[in-house]
Parts: structure tokens; sequence; C-alpha cells
């Protein structure tokens, strides 16, 4: 057996297994597209390497040499689906089917060129360098920004297409890729073109598996961290993003406030109009700080009525303002269930973490001054001046009082 007939049922077995592993994959809702479509990908990839392998048997190889250019071919159009799948982006179908159609005629004509015509082998090797580069731009073009293993396959890529464009050179400086069709797999070039396809497939394949792995992590974690009701962060989710803040804005010399707020006579609403109305009170105190939230804020519901949001590269006076205008706009807000007149409010606690505090400092001092807010009547805010606990107050109409900051 040839060096070249040995990379193919390496290629063929390597197809099969990347092929179930995506389809492994396609059991989470998470990339299910994208997955089944790699997975086809790779199924006619391995349809592919067993078209090279029957070559020899065939008499006249013309057929066979154009069906197994289109089976590849449509193996990376196939692949191009579930990146446009992946990334979010309308796959272009229509002209990728048309320039199959179009390429395989092509390849089907040029046969009757001499066997080592650069044409013949450019006609051949280039329709996959187009589709890679298509790939590519699917990439490119994505409405996701692109993390690092995303830039790495945009690379890939890259690399990929350029090889099949560098092919049809490679074989002439090989001595040609075989007097016929039936001798190309005992050609040099056969060994290094398969090589460099096994070696291109499996780190697009690799890659790819990586990023719907991620992706799939990512969700899981997401849904670990997330308040069914509030769709908030929970506790333990808001901890770790709030605790990844303070890290960042320490790193960064910029200040960072956390803001607790607290839902006013909670447990009459509950009482007095039901479960379900208290729900609902929740859902729209959430959706209004998700609102009211920027992209870099990280907000969750921390207890029952109980809500905190992180604000990096904001200062005490600034916090000030958001839990102030939270507070107003909220107590005016109606609420779906509960009577016309009847309105929700809420108390605060803020605080700006001071260089020597960490996270569980500046919650504690936050906490402080909610309960501050607390006794003072409810629905008014509270900030904690620093680690001394010198506190300052907001009443409930905004204004200064006697001994505020």
């Amino acid at each position: 057996m040839s060096g070249a007939n040995f990379i193919l049922l390496i290629n063929l077995s390597v197809a099969g297994l990347l092929a179930a592993s995506f389809m492994a994959i396609a059991i989470h809702d998470v990339g299910r597209a994208a997955a089944r479509w790699l997975a086809f990908g790779y199924l006619l990839g391995m349809a592919y390497s067993a078209i090279e392998f029957s070559i020899p048997a065939f008499t006249d190889a013309r057929l066979p040499v154009v069906a197994a250019f289109a089976v590849f071919l449509g193996a990376t159009i196939a692949f191009n689906g579930g990146l446009a799948r992946k990334y979010g982006v309308e796959p272009p179908w229509l002209p990728m089917l048309l320039f199959l159609v179009a390429t395989t005629m092509a390849v089907y004509f040029v046969q009757d060129l001499p066997r080592q015509s650069l044409v013949r082998m450019m006609a051949y090797q280039l329709p996959y360098a187009v589709m890679q580069f298509v790939g590519l731009a699917i990439v490119w073009s994505s409405r996701q920004g692109p993390a690092h293993l995303d830039r790495i396959l945009m690379a890939v890529l890259a690399a990929s297409g350029l090889q099949f464009a560098s092919k049809p050179f490679i074989a002439h400086a090989l001595g040609g890729w075989g007097a016929n069709p039936q001798a190309y797999l005992q050609s040099s070039y056969a060994l290094v073109s398969q090589s460099l396809g096994t070696v291109f497939a499996l780190a697009l394949a690799l890659l790819m598996l990586a990023i719907l792995v991620r992706d799939v992590l990512a969700e899981v974690t997401s849904k670990s961290e997330t308040d069914t009701l509030s769709r908030l962060l929970n506790r333990g989710g808001f901890t770790r993003h709030a605790e990844l803040a303070v890290l960042g804005a320490m790193r960064q010399g910029v200040p960072v406030a956390l803001v607790i707020a607290d839902l006013d006579h909670f447990k009459s609403v509950n009482d007095s109009f039901g479960h379900a109305s208290g729900d609902r009170v929740i859902e729209t105190f959430a959706g209004f700080l998700r609102e009211a939230a920027a992209g870099h804020h990280v907000a969750g519901r921390i207890g029952g009525e109980e809500f905190a949001i992180m604000l990096p590269g904001t200062n005490l006076a600034a916090a000030r303002l958001f839990a102030e205008g939270t507070r107003s706009a909220f107590s005016a807000l109606p609420i779906n269930g509960l009577p016309a007149d009847n309105r929700c409010t809420a108390s605060f606690g803020v605080a700006e973490l001071h260089p020597s505090e960490d996270f569980t400092d500046l919650m504690r001092r936050a906490d402080q001054a909610l309960y501050q807010a607390k006794n003072a009547g409810r629905d008014c805010v509270r900030i904690s001046a620093g680690p001394a606990d010198n506190w300052s107050s907001a009443g409930m109409d905004g204004r200064a009082i006697p001994g505020e900051m």
C-alpha cells in the first residue's frame, strides 16, 4: 500500500470520528444547527476518501474524478454552512451551490486537457481555496465579536485556502500528479497533497469542536448562574462576575461602586395580592435594572427581593445618582396585577470600593447602607462614605439633608 493510500484510509477514519463528534455536540441546543452541518460535511469527507481510494479500479476515471471533486467541494460548502449557523450569518447557499455546479462542469471538461496542464490542476484546486476564503469571510462578518479561538480559526482558514491555491505549483515541482488518475495515488504529490489535507481538515475540525464545546460550556454556566424569574444573575453568578469586575477596575485604576436594593414591604404584596403579583413586581424591577444597566455593569438578584448591581468605572456620586434615578422611576411604575393606585418602592445602599478593600468588604458596607435606608423609613438611598462607616444620606426626594456628604 502506498503512503497516499495509507493517508486516505486515515482520512476516512478521522472524518468518521469527527462526524460522530459533531453529532454528539448536536444533541445540545447551543450550536445544534452548526454541529449538524459540520457533521454532514465530514460525512461527505468520508465519501470523498472512499471515491479517491476506488479510482484505480476504474478504466475510465473521468466520472469518479469529477464525483470526488464535487463531493469534496460539497463538504467545504457544508462546512461553511456550519460556520454560518455558528456565527449568526445567513448562509450563502444559492451562490455556493451555483459555484458547485459551475466548477463541477468545468472540472468535467478540463479532463480533456493534458494531465499536467496547469489550467487543469487549477480548475481542480482553486474552487476549494475559494470555499475556504468564503468560510473566512463568514467568520469575519460575524455579528459576534471574535474571541481568541475564532481568530485562530480565521488564520487556519486563510492558510488552508492558500495551500489549496498552491497545490498546482506543488504538483508541478514534484513532477506532476501521476500519468493518469489510476497512478495518482502512487505519486509523490499525492502523499504531500493528502497529508496537507489531513493536517488542515483536522486543524479546522478540532478548532470548531473547541469553539462549539466552549459555547456549550458557556451556556451551561450561564444557565447555572441565572435566576429564572428575574433573568438576572443569581447570587453565585453575581458574586463571580462582580469579583471579576472589581479585579478589572483595580487593574485599570478606575473606581467601582456597588448598589444594593431591596423591595419595600414585599411580603405584604404577596400576602395581599398573591405570589403571582409578587413575581410580577420582581420581574418589573429586574427588567428596569436590565434596561438601566450598561453593558459592562453586573446586575443580579441576590435574595428573594434583594438585588445588586456593580458599576465599574463609576464613583460614589455617580452611583448615588444611579440609585436615586432607579428609586424614583421604579416608584412611579404601575405593576400589572396590582391596583392602579398602588405603587411599589425600593430602598438602596451604595458604596464605592476603597483601595484597602476587597469585594466582600464592599458588599458589607453597601449592605449596611441598605440597612440604614430601611431604618430611615424606606424608599430612600443611603451611602457609605468609606471603610470608617461614615454614613451619608439622601432623602426620598433626593435633596441633601444635614450631615450629607
